[in-house]
């Protein structure tokens, strides 16, 4: 088993004690003892694995958008999409393609992550990372964009270690870079261009290549139109972006995602014997697409595309990529997840995943294969009681940093910040993914705030115009639900410092509860419904590319 790596909060805190002195002022801190979470899918309850060969789909389930996947002798890296979450680009390791573990994060400092505060959470921030190793520097390349500030890339010899500062790309414009370090040992960078010229029509967009120097580390002349045909003009579909470029037995493919990153999603594959081309659309992509199917379908994967190709350890060919799961067509708070297929192979030698009216399947087999008790697939919980020095590589905060407000002593300390979500800045947050369509999230919290401001509790969080609160303020423990506005949906009177909140998602609703702490040795008391029947597609709505986290939050609002 591979070390999970944390990230060090000491690092870069000021502060705190349980009551900090600002100005003379006293801040309000709110100590939690635990987060602890439970998934209970219909899917995984009534259709259980035959051995352990088997594994469900989505292979890293919750918000895991746009993944970008390489094979460095018997070691798999994944890196998925971070929007404005701190820190950006979770990295994932597994040995097998089927047991993930969460190992680290590689924009894991705020220097490199400096231009979030201010960018909105549904379409801001860390798009579409790519990950590849070059062997002959034997370095690690991660390169993505920050669509507030440019595209660029970082470096490691070492990817459970720490990466470089960001290197910046300014002849690279447009979104989604992509590395490919060819046999002859040049490389290149492929991306979606900016608007460049008359396009054929509204969404139609070329996709470039740009020459790489590894060894100044900095590309080589200007990008050139590499593959400009996209679909057909009586088709329209959105423009061709998220390009990969592989070399396999001699041919260059490329591969783009198409049709927009809703229903009409969709991945298509190029051909060509040169990597400048000319690139042949394959007659009959996509290789990969749901849009096709009936909208009422059992158990729907939607949304598919933005695929990366790896080639396993058995010479076999493998595919990550993005797709959606609903609750019964109408609650997705997952937003994009990553699935795995195995690559298929066109007479005429092109590889493909899904043709007509193929699905994506909730089960898989690799040869070789097997699922490892602990892995994260199917329904699991996972709990922290906050015991260590470091926080878990899986907590994250948008818009930047929380250390300001955070402190590990006794569990884990929140100061109420001024600062809101709402405001794209750095907040008193920090959430966890979640990862199931039904699931339970509960808290412990110890909080006496002295005015009517402070509040500390759990959050359920998509953007900043949909969110649940269920937290402490002063007397009382409340439910709010935060859009355009802040409504309280339900209040009761409570006394106590220290309360347990929980959250149980139904599927289509949400129910609220919280209870008093239990005293040492007695049993715990029974969970007091607050607030039941709550909108759960509330958590899905509001458009973006992102899904729901969860966790603790401390503010003054």
């Amino acid at each position: 088993m591979m070390k999970r790596k944390t990230w060090m909060l000491a690092a870069m805190l000021t502060l705190t004690g349980a009551q900090m002195q600002a100005g003379g002022k006293s801040e309000a801190v709110a100590r939690f003892d635990y987060v602890a979470y439970e998934g209970n899918d219909d899917y995984y309850r009534e259709n259980p694995l035959a051995g352990d060969e088997e594994f469900y789909n989505p292979v890293v389930p919750g918000w895991a958008s746009d993944p970008s996947v390489c094979r460095v002798g018997n070691d798999y890296y994944l890196v998925t999409s971070t929007f404005t979450y701190f820190p950006g680009v979770p990295l994932y390791h597994s040995t097998d393609l089927v047991n993930w573990e969460h190992v680290g994060n590689i924009l894991n400092r705020p220097s490199q992550l400096a231009h979030l505060e201010g960018q909105r959470m549904n379409d801001g921030g860390i798009y579409a990372p790519t990950i590849r190793y070059n062997p002959r520097n034997e370095t690690f390349y991660m390169v993505t964009t920050d669509v507030g500030w440019a595209n660029f890339y970082v470096t490691a010899k070492d990817p459970l270690g720490d990466w470089s500062d960001p290197v910046e790309l300014p002849a690279v414009n447009g979104i989604d870079p992509s590395f490919f370090f060819d046999d002859d040992g040049q490389a290149y960078i492929v991306h979606k261009e900016d608007v460049t010229g008359q396009p054929k029509w509204n969404n139609h967009r070329a996709i470039r290549i740009i020459r790489f120097d590894t060894a100044t580390g900095q590309t080589v002349g200007e990008s050139v139109p590499l593959c400009e045909e996209g679909v057909g003009d009586n088709e329209r579909l959105d423009r061709d972006e998220g390009p990969h470029l592989y070399k396999i037995n001699g041919k260059y493919y490329l591969t783009c995602a198409e049709g927009g990153t809703g229903a009409f999603h969709s991945e298509v594959v190029y051909r060509a014997d040169s990597v400048f081309g000319p690139y042949t659309r394959w007659s009959r992509n996509p290789m990969l697409t749901q849009r096709g199917l009936k909208a009422n379908r059992t158990n729907p994967t939607t949304c598919t595309g933005h695929t990366d190709l790896v080639e396993d350890r058995n010479g076999n060919w493998q595919a990550v990529f993005l797709g959606c799961r609903a609750y019964q067509g109408k609650a997705a708070p997952l937003g994009r997840e990553t699935f795995m297929m195995p690559v298929r192979w066109s007479k005429d030698g092109y590889p493909f995943l899904t043709q007509s009216i193929d699905t994506v399947p909730y089960v898989l087999a690799i040869e070789g294969a097997k699922r490892k008790a602990g892995t994260r697939n199917g329904n699991f919980g996972w709990r922290d009681d906050f015991k260590g020095r470091t926080l878990s590589c899986e907590w994250l905060s948008p818009a930047g940093s929380p250390a300001a407000f955070c402190k590990l002593k006794d569990g884990l300390q929140l100061t109420c910040s001024d600062t809101r979500i709402e405001d794209h800045k750095a907040a008193a947050y920090l959430g966890r993914r979640l990862q199931h369509l039904k699931y339970a999230i509960e808290t412990r919290v110890n909080f006496s705030p002295s005015d009517n401001e402070a509040k500390a509790g759990l959050l359920l969080l998509r953007n900043e115009q949909h969110q649940y609160y269920l937290c402490k303020e002063r007397g009382a423990v409340t439910l709010y639900r935060i859009g355009k506005r802040q409504d309280r949906v339900a209040s009761t009177p409570y006394a106590d410092a220290s309360v347990e909140l929980r959250a149980v998602s139904r599927g289509l609703t949400i129910d609220f509860y919280y209870r008093p702490v239990a005293k040492r040795g007695a049993a715990a008391a029974e969970w007091t419904l607050l607030s039941e029947g709550n909108d759960a597609a509330f958590l899905s709505t509001g458009g973006g590319f992102i899904g729901a986290t969860a966790g603790v939050y401390a503010v003054k609002r």
